[in-house]
């Protein structure tokens, strides 16, 4: 059987490193995934106060030229 070593402090620093990393990215997702859900709900917003003005064309169609 193998003898278990002890953490050293380059394994510790290592690990460090990469639960920060991992945080960042995690961060980033749902700082991302949040602007995105804000962006879509006052699109949202706008199309129901477009229809509840009883406006027609409340979301016109974009044509590229």
């Amino acid at each position: 059987m193998s003898e278990a070593r002890p953490p050293s402090e380059e394994d510790d620093e290592r690990d460090r490193r990469n639960a920060n990393i991992f945080l960042l990215v995690f961060g980033a997702i749902v700082i991302g995934l949040g602007i995105w859900l804000v962006n879509t709900m006052v699109d949202q917003k706008k199309m129901d106060d477009c229809v509840a003005q009883g406006r027609r064309n409340c979301n016109p169609i974009e044509t590229t030229r």
